[in-house]
């Protein structure tokens, strides 16, 4: 784990345009600032693909999903993809809706996003599988365990290889693969899952280091999914008497910005798998 990461974002302040959940707006843009980035959100159509020409990075996530952002998206893709500016899409809720999937289908077919983070019920729905989609949430039956996790990895691998991206999925363990490599990571509380938007915190989080590891995208996306599951600990260990979801979530972006390189290469849980 190289955790220079967190030091090159600090210092160059990499400009991230999200088109992003409006539910969890404030907060992916607090945990971008957390970091050392800087957040801009820009999704209607007329500015969308200028903004995204100041940018550094794009991240794209369906979250709150209406047909008036969609145009927004293909434009600021384009204009990323014209200019070589890296691309995550979190395809939220694929394969919950027809709207949904078909929308992420064709942004991943068209835009070829460096980065997918998703569930593994999301990823399943972008390569083809049709219905099964539970909400925002993994579909019982796509649940990565310790039990399941080398025919997880290797479906995910193939996956990955198929959609031509590197893909982050999380869960009770996450995966981190480009198709040839795959990583398992085990970061993380289980309490995160009770705030909303730490998934979209992520994706955010994981576009602002490919920006400044563009040619890195596994990297990139292990050393992100490594940092918020690590965050998610510390900020757990801080919690005082009284405390709920909604302190968790503060603690969550405070414990980011006082991360260091030195503390995530110390704290990352992580083993590479076979294949």
């Amino acid at each position: 784990m190289d955790g220079t990461v967190v030091e090159a974002v600090r210092e160059t302040a990499p400009l991230i345009h999200c088109i992003t959940n409006y539910v969890t707006a404030n907060d992916v843009a607090n945990l971008l600032l957390a970091i050392g980035a800087r957040p801009v959100m820009a999704d209607d159509p007329a500015e969308a693909a200028e903004i995204t020409l100041a940018a550094q990075g794009l991240c794209l996530n369906l979250g709150t999903l209406h047909s008036a952002s969609v145009p927004a998206m293909y434009a600021a893709g384009a204009a990323a993809v014209s200019r070589g500016i890296p691309l995550v899409l979190d395809p939220v809720g694929a394969g919950s809706s027809t709207f949904r999937t078909q929308t992420a289908r064709e942004l991943t077919r068209a835009l070829r996003p460096a980065v997918l983070r998703c569930n593994p019920t999301e990823l399943a729905a972008l390569a083809g599988r049709e219905g099964g989609g539970a909400g925002v949430d993994t579909a019982p039956a796509d649940r990565i365990t310790e039990a399941n996790l080398g025919d997880s990895a290797r479906r995910i691998a193939a996956q990955a290889r198929e959609l031509g991206a590197v893909v982050a999925v999380t869960g009770a363990v996450d995966l981190v693969t480009d198709g040839t490599t795959c990583y398992a990571v085990r970061n993380g509380r289980p309490e995160m899952g009770r705030v909303t938007g730490t998934g979209c915190q992520l994706s955010a989080l994981l576009t602002a280091f490919l920006a400044v590891q563009p040619s890195k995208p596994l990297e990139a996306a292990l050393g992100a999914v490594c940092a918020m599951g690590l965050a998610g600990e510390l900020a757990w260990g801080r919690m005082a008497p009284g405390d709920g979801n909604a302190a968790y979530r503060g603690r969550i972006i405070d414990a980011v910005y006082h991360l260091s390189g030195q503390a995530l290469e110390k704290g990352a849980n992580y083993e590479a798998l076979p294949l």
